[in-house]
């Protein structure tokens, strides 16, 4: 007997039948993601490559997957303009603060070069003007005996107590090439790297310090008395003047015997100054006594004067009072008072104006920082930043147009209509808080942004230049 089938049958098959496929697809389809999305990676952390295969989909969760801590400064490449792909490479350099200084100003400066040499490089690479620039050796994390070198590619020219010399070791830390030159330094001594001549030059500065003594003029006045033993007109000068003498003392800080910085510490007055003394006849004090008495006597006839205006007054009043027939008229006027005003008092001697107030104060500058500085000082700061990501030649000739575009490098500058501030024109500016605290006015952190927002948004100053070219923004 053949089977018979139902409609309940055939509609259950059915649906078997339909979801196996739906489940194979669903499979092919996580088999072939899964396969796509696995990837092999290059990575090399400070130097040390290894090959890693990962699931992630961004650089960032590659770093977190592998337990990397990417620091805010740390500088991360890809192979692929920012993406992660298989087969592709990710490098990470682990950054460090140092302190450099330009045109005498000192600035931190995060770097990943691993000798003074190389990070001065990094400056001369850019240069556009002629900034001085050095590294304070003093201030970077090995504190002279760690790993930096001075200069890798040869020997260094040491300059310290008046003497120079050459140190034909430059693969050395600062410490071991004072130490090679019998060069012992004191606690507050300065040692800084600097290019000159097309050399390396490690130099050293002595610091002390010491009082200083400053002598003030103090100027004398001038008093003028009356002396009836003249005659009138006459004036002699009884006594000379002669100015005085203040004493003021400073701490003062001396860099290789010049002094840097001066602290008043104490003030004293070693002479007092001696008024110059005028006398002058009598006449102008008989003068006066005159027009004392022509005033005195004035005085009374006004006083005289005044009593019969106020008899006269009196009088007037009592006839000028309205009548009943006028008030029933309407025509009455309002009555003058009948007391006589007190005579006007002499006006009060005009007291001279307030001054006005003194404006605020600027806000102290931080203790390190590209603080309110010029657009020079801006792009010769970026000029070593933009380098150390491999940024030259004709990438930071577009980002010097970019932001002149953009701000004219100015660290105030702030578009009343969108809000965006700084030289990047960050929008909102306080996105750069996470670079520093004084991104309003601190050049370096907003530079340090901005490279960092082109790196990651663009790639390079070239392509953000090229965005900004057609659409008049980056």
């Amino acid at each position: 007997m053949s089977r018979r089938w139902t409609p309940q049958q055939f509609v259950i098959k059915r649906r078997i039948r339909v979801i196996a496929c739906a489940a194979l697809v669903a499979v092919a389809i996580i088999g072939s993601f899964a396969f796509t999305a696995r990837k092999s990676v290059a990575l090399t952390v400070n130097g040390q490559t290894r090959q890693v295969t990962t699931y992630a989909s961004s650089v960032d969760a590659l770093l977190q997957q592998e337990g990397i801590d990417r620091k805010t400064h740390d500088l991360v490449e890809t192979s692929a303009g920012g993406q992660l792909v298989d087969h592709g490479t990710v490098t990470v350099q682990s950054a460090y603060q140092t302190t450099i200084s330009i045109d005498g100003q000192q600035v931190p400066f995060w770097t990943t070069a691993s000798s003074a040499e190389q990070l001065l490089g990094f400056f001369e690479a850019n240069r556009r003007n002629a900034a001085k620039v050095s590294v304070d050796i003093k201030n970077v994390y090995n504190q002279l005996t760690g790993g930096l070198a001075i200069n890798q590619a040869g020997p260094v020219t040491v300059i310290a107590d008046g003497k120079t010399s050459v140190a034909p070791d430059g693969k050395l830390p600062a410490a071991s090439i004072l130490d090679s030159k019998g060069i012992v330094l004191g606690k507050e001594d300065r040692v800084s790297a600097e290019k000159g001549a097309g050399t390396t030059i490690l130099r050293v500065q002595r610091v002390t310090h010491g009082q200083t003594i400053k002598m003030v003029a103090l100027p004398f006045g001038s008093r003028t008395v009356v002396d009836t033993s003249l005659a009138p007109g006459q004036t002699v000068i009884r006594q000379q003047g002669q100015a005085g003498q203040k004493k003021q003392t400073y701490q003062t800080t001396f860099v290789d015997g010049e002094a840097e910085s001066s602290i008043l510490i104490n003030e004293e007055t070693v002479a007092v100054p001696l008024d110059q003394i005028i006398a002058v006849g009598p006449e102008q004090q008989a003068a006066q006594g005159g027009s004392a008495d022509a005033n005195k006597q004035g005085g009374e006839n006004d006083k005289k004067n005044g009593e019969d205006k106020d008899k006269d007054q009196s009088s007037k009043q009592e006839a000028a009072k309205p009548s009943q027939n006028d008030g029933q008229n309407g025509a009455s006027t309002p009555s003058k008072p009948t007391s006589t005003p007190a005579p006007a008092q002499p006006a009060p001697p005009a007291q001279p104006a307030p001054a006005p107030p003194a404006p605020p104060a600027p806000p102290a500058p931080s203790e390190s920082g590209l603080w309110h500085a010029s657009p020079a000082a801006a792009q010769s700061f970026a000029a070593g930043a933009a380098a150390q990501r491999g940024w030259t030649g004709q990438q930071f000739d577009d980002l010097v147009k970019l932001w002149n575009r953009e701000s004219g490098w100015r660290w105030s500058a702030e578009n009343p209509g969108s809000g965006a501030y700084g030289i990047p024109q960050s929008l909102p500016g306080s996105k750069m808080a996470a670079f520093g605290a004084n991104w309003r006015d601190d050049a370096a952190i907003q530079i340090a942004w901005g490279l960092s927002y082109i790196a990651s948004a663009y790639g390079n100053p070239s392509a953000a230049w090229q965005h900004s070219e057609r659409f008049n923004w980056y």
